[in-house]
């Protein structure tokens, strides 16, 4: 299976929690293939700086990259989220740029995105362990 690790799920594995814990299980199976956006990894090594300091965060950028495929987001990425945006800010609360273009990485990638963030619930392309994992 692939996987698009988003920002929320990769802070949830380097705070140990135990939704972090599931997300291990995932980036350690050899049957999975996981990528990160390259927006993803600006959003962790962001967090990263403010709460732990530079060399935490590109500590985790080496981690992150060492285990993921970063996809960058080119010309086709940026066009389909623009047109996911302007659709899902109509029906999402609070939804952003970086969302879309989140979803639109999944979508090129024909990936799951895990996620616990809130915005994502209910999509197709969302593996948000709600239920029997939560």
């Amino acid at each position: 299976m692939r996987y698009l690790v988003d920002s929320f799920a990769w802070i949830e594995y380097f705070m140990g929690s135990e939704r972090g814990e599931k997300v291990k299980k995932i980036i350690n199976d050899p049957l999975s293939e996981c990528l990160v956006s390259s927006i993803n990894l600006a959003e962790v090594y962001s967090k990263s700086i403010k709460v732990d300091g530079i060399e935490m965060a590109e500590e985790r950028r080496s981690f992150i990259q060492s285990r993921c495929a970063v996809v960058d987001v080119n010309d086709e990425i940026a066009v389909e989220a623009a047109k996911i945006d302007v659709d899902m800010k109509k029906r999402v609360k609070g939804w952003g740029l970086a969302d879309s273009l989140v979803l639109a990485t999944a979508r090129a990638a024909n990936a799951k995105i895990i996620t616990w963030d809130k915005h994502f619930l209910g999509l197709a392309e969302t593996e948000t362990f709600t239920g029997a994992l939560d």
